[in-house]
């Protein structure tokens, strides 16, 4: 058996880094040797620096119990314990930026959940389903970071999973225009109702940045490689209203959608049911074996039902139907902290060592 390649997270105290390190407890190729975080959390286990802010579901993994967290800022101390990292900071946007560039630059892959380099031109930004292929920037983003081994690849913002995939299966129809609104869980605010007792018995119509973030990422998730950059596509033209609700995990969409070739409500089903991408011809340990899922019944996909689909790592569909100003509208729903966060985190990684990107030091 090939021995299981050493990974760090950085930031692992917070939501997503505690989803990160439930994910990679027994994973079939990776396996965790360092915690980093704020100089705060520095020099404790683990254990106890997550000591009554465990936030999800199940215990802490008994094999990171006793790691002691490290500093992150202290960079080539971590980098020089492990293969790659996965990133899930809580700091400023050019903090990120910086903190990132410095790990890459010890040639240590970094895997981000962060924003900060969603828009660096070199950079993929990466639904491994959809744009496997953008992780060829990689050698640009290499070339001007001066590493032969280092790199940054990030995984998109949580909310367009739950629509993004079923649209592109039907990007041969050209969509032309999209409405998309989010209801969207408060762990993508890193809180549970503990934190938030405002949110109970409430919905509040406003996320900072959400909506900017969910019209163009998709066109960057659609772009192409040219130049040593992601360039961005020009259609669909896509807007949206991000609402948070009152429920711990998982985001739904309602979509509107027209296209410049409208195809049949059985053409559209059939792309969604046989829809496969680079993770399913691989076979990563991830990946979920169908990717989309369509509910006939008319009130589903619902939440708290259907979030987990595929250990949360698949997408729910349902309720497609003709518009009577748009083509068709539907429901998406996928899960933000698996498959919209670590989980998604976790795939891209073994993408990119299955691809050749990522390797013992």
């Amino acid at each position: 058996m090939t021995a299981k390649l050493k990974v760090g997270i950085v930031g692992g105290t917070g939501m997503v880094g505690q989803r990160f390190v439930q994910l990679l407890d027994q994973h079939p190729w990776f396996q965790v040797t360092a915690i980093a975080a704020s100089a705060n959390s520095a020099g404790k286990t683990y254990e106890e620096s997550v000591q009554n802010r465990w936030k999800v579901p199940g215990s802490i993994p008994e094999e990171v119990k006793n790691l002691v967290v490290q500093d992150a800022s202290k960079v080539e101390e971590v980098a020089g314990q492990v293969d790659f990292v996965f990133c899930a900071v809580d700091m400023k946007k050019e903090e990120i930026k910086a903190l990132e560039e410095a790990y890459a630059k010890t040639g240590t892959p970094v895997i981000s959940n962060n924003s900060a380099h969603r828009w660096t031109p070199d950079v993929p930004m990466v639904i491994p389903e959809i744009n496997s292929g953008h992780i060829e920037v990689i050698a640009a983003q290499r070339k001007r970071l001066g590493t032969s081994t280092g790199f940054i690849a990030v995984k998109p913002n949580c909310s367009i999973q739950s629509y993004v995939p079923a649209l592109h299966a039907l990007l041969d129809y050209k969509p032309t225009q999209v409405v998309a609104s989010t209801y969207q869980a408060i762990s993508g605010a890193g809180k549970n109702f503990t934190d938030w007792p405002d949110m109970l018995d409430n919905v509040i119509p406003y996320i900072g940045g959400e909506e900017e973030k969910s019209e163009q990422e998709p066109l960057r998730i659609w772009g192409s490689v040219a130049g040593g950059e992601i360039v961005k596509a020009s259609a669909p033209l896509i807007t949206t209203q991000c609402i948070r609700v009152p429920v711990t995990d998982g985001h739904l969409a309602t979509v509107f959608v027209s296209f410049e070739k409208k195809p049949s409500k059985e053409e559209i089903l059939e792309r969604w049911q046989q829809f496969t991408g680079r993770p399913q011809e691989l076979g990563l340990p991830s990946a979920p074996k169908q990717f989309i899922t369509y509910f006939e019944e008319e009130n589903r996909p619902q939440t708290k039902l259907d979030r987990d689909l595929e250990h949360g790592m698949g997408i729910s569909t349902g309720r497609l139907r003709e518009d009577t100003l748009y083509d068709y509208k539907f429901v998406g729903l996928s899960h933000n902290t698996l498959r919209g966060a670590a989980g998604g985190g976790v795939l891209i990684a073994e993408l990119l060592k299955a691809e050749g990107y990522i390797q013992a030091k």
